[in-house]
């Protein structure tokens, strides 16, 4: 195998990794109840735990937006946790 060949095969393999974890996601979500989307005017909305968090033309979009949306804000959530801990 070429080093081209290995390239697009090593980026395959990293994309459906990635594309297992944004649905594994979606799916806990779900089951958990914690999601909700609709289409509306051409665009899907998607709201996590009752918060709107992305709109996308694309329903694959959508998602992808939330996810990564809603780890920015439960990354900053941990965040702040860990200086208020600090400061007390």
């Amino acid at each position: 195998m070429d080093l081209s060949q290995e390239i697009r095969r090593s980026a395959a393999i990293a994309a459906n990794a990635e594309d297992a974890d944004i649905w594994r996601w979606f799916a806990n979500l779900v089951e958990e109840r914690r999601i909700r989307w609709c289409l509306a005017n051409g665009s899907w909305l998607v709201s996590v735990d009752h918060r709107h968090v992305a709109t996308d033309k694309n329903f694959d979009g959508a998602i992808r937006g939330a996810r990564l949306r809603t780890q920015r804000r439960d990354d900053e959530t941990v965040r702040g946790n860990l200086l208020r801990r600090r400061v007390a």
